[in-house]
Formats: C-alpha cells, structure tokens, sequence
C-alpha cells in the first residue's frame, strides 16, 4: 500500500469518527471531574451552600453541555427533525447560562473578598464577563450557519469548549502538583481540545476548516489574553469598572 492509499484509507476511516460525539464525552467527563470535588460530593453530602443563583447558572450550563451531547446523536441516528426542533433551545438556553454567569461570578468575588484576595478577586470578574459573550457569540454564529453542515456544529463546539472552561481549572484540586494551573489547565488543558479538532479535520478533511481555524484562534487568543494579562494595571481597571456596575 503506497502512502497516498494509506492516507486515504485513513481519512475514510477517520470520516466515520464520530468527532461531535467524542467531543462531548470530553466535555461531560470534565465538567465532572471539574466540578465533582467543589460542587457534587459537597453537595451529596450537605456540606455545601450557596446562593439559589449559583445552583440555577449550573443546572443551565449543564444543559447546554448534554444538548450539545445529544445534538450529534440525533443526526447520527437519522432524527434531524429532533434535531431541528430541539435546537431551536440552544440560543435562549445559552443566553441564560451567560446572563447567570455574571451574578453566579458576583458571589465568587464576594467569597473571595471576604477570604481576602482583594483587587485579585475583583480582576475575576472581567473574565467571567468576556466569556460570556463570547459564548453567545459563537452560539449565535452557529445559528446564524445553523444550515451549514460543516459550519454550525464547529461554532456549536468552540462555544460548549468556552463554557466549560471553569471545569478544566477546577482540574486543580484534584492535581495540587501541577505548577500555574492558570497557563496548564485553565488554558492549555481548556484549549488543546481545538488543536485536537484541527487536526481531525485535517486528516479527514484535507484542510482545517474556516471556523475551527480563525474561530479556534480567536478562542484561543481570547483565553491567552485573559492568564497573560490577568490582574495587570489595565486589567484591574477595566474589572473595577465591571464591578462598580454588577457589584453594587
């Protein structure tokens, strides 16, 4: 078998590969593993409390994961109708998750202020504010190529890999060892999995597609940005703005 047979046999098989669906898993396994030490065994075992808003932000944040967990599977088992209708939750369900994002990260700077973390606490909140567009963004994008087959579950991934970027940085209590979890989970860790998406396409494309490559950098640099320049002089600024808005 010569190498250009190979590669095609390669791409053929790799065609078959349910990337959408194996994406999810990933999504599903880290939100919990994430979340699993902070959130779920404190509250099995009623240890945990917190406001009625940071249960509500994470129930609709794990809706939009296991929709996007079930979109893929409606097509591949030939129910595009479903899908269709379905879909249809996606843009109100993520604008939820992104307005709860902002009084969910209000309580997190407010516990984080009275633990003492100061100005650090408060630089947070700018974070939790540009993800959340971009999230709405990007679904809003996939919407808008909702009938772009190639297109619209791209945007749809990107965006389920901005949400659950928190996940991945809660990653941390359960690898205390790992150094600056900030650069290697919460933002190599978090963002690998659109390289990984680039390369699928390109062994079963040919090509990154247009959405994974400008998209995908954007995200990337979006999230490079925000642990490169977290708490500097402009950034705590920019947050103090924030905050004197959604803090009062």
């Amino acid at each position: 078998m010569s190498f250009g047979d190979l590669r095609l046999s390669l791409r053929t098989n790799m065609n078959r590969s349910p990337l959408f669906i194996g994406m999810s898993v990933v999504a599903l396994v880290a939100v919990a593993v994430g979340f699993g030490r902070t959130y779920v065994v404190p509250m099995v075992g009623g240890t945990f409390e917190a406001p009625p808003i940071l249960h509500i932000h994470g129930a609709l944040a794990m809706a939009w994961v296991l929709l996007f967990a079930l979109q893929p599977m409606l097509i591949r088992m030939r129910h595009v109708n479903w899908h269709r209708r379905v879909g249809q939750l996606g843009v109100p369900l993520a604008v939820a998750v992104a307005i709860t994002m902002i009084p969910a990260g209000v309580v997190q700077v407010r516990r984080e202020l009275s633990q003492g973390f100061g100005d650090v606490a408060i630089s947070s909140i700018l974070g939790v504010c540009t993800s959340g567009l971009m999230f709405v963004l990007l679904v809003v994008a996939g919407y808008v190529q909702r009938r772009q087959r190639d297109a619209h579950p791209r945007w749809m991934l990107l965006a389920t890999l901005v949400v659950i970027w928190p996940a991945w940085f809660r990653f941390r209590h359960w690898m205390p060892w790992v150094p600056n979890p900030e650069f290697w989970l919460a933002f190599v860790l978090a963002d690998v999995w659109i390289l990984v998406a680039m390369l699928h396409d390109r062994l079963t494309r040919g090509a990154v597609h247009p959405v994974l490559l400008w998209g995908g950098l954007v995200v990337i640099a979006e999230q490079g940005a925000e642990v490169f320049l977290f708490d500097s002089l402009w950034w705590r600024a920019a947050a103090h703005a924030v905050w004197s808005v959604v803090g009062a």
